[in-house]
């Protein structure tokens, strides 16, 4: 197997256990780093402090990552202006965040049979969002949930 030194230094080729007695004798590990070349390579290094420096660079590219979310907004179809109002203010938060919201119009009991009234505050939903977001899904009845997607632009 070729083998590299702790400094980078390349070391020869080796046989196994030679390789491991040099490891020993400077006090590191063997670790093999590209198994299917031929020969093999090795590098003799700390095992411990390889893996310390893996992991925390794995986390560091994960700190710099930003996932989006789905955020809900839960309106009812007599909601009335004002409050409707504050909610479209939260949605553009969350929109400007680059979160997607899943606004939702819940219907309770005789409310089913008056569904357009939940598209019409859809509608006052969507115009008050023209700059900041664009529909993803359009409106769409789940059970007594009228659900529409909105995403970022």
């Amino acid at each position: 197997m070729r083998v590299i030194g702790p400094e980078s230094e390349q070391l020869g080729i080796l046989a196994t256990p030679d390789a491991l007695r040099k490891a020993e004798e400077l006090g590191y590990d063997l670790v093999e780093v590209a198994p299917m070349s031929q020969p093999p390579v090795c590098k003799i290094m700390d095992f411990g402090k390889y893996k310390y420096e893996l992991n925390k660079k794995a986390h560091t590219a994960k700190q710099h990552q930003k996932g989006t979310q789905l955020k809900e907004i839960k309106l009812r179809p007599r909601t009335d202006q004002h409050d409707l109002e504050t909610k479209v203010r939260q949605m553009k938060e969350f929109l400007a965040d680059g979160n997607k919201t899943k606004v939702t119009v819940t219907f309770r009991g005789r409310e089913m049979a008056y569904q357009q009234m939940g598209r019409s505050v859809l509608d006052k939903v969507l115009a008050a969002l023209e700059g900041c977001g664009q529909i993803e899904q359009q409106p769409r009845m789940e059970g007594r949930f009228l659900v529409m997607l909105i995403a970022p632009k």
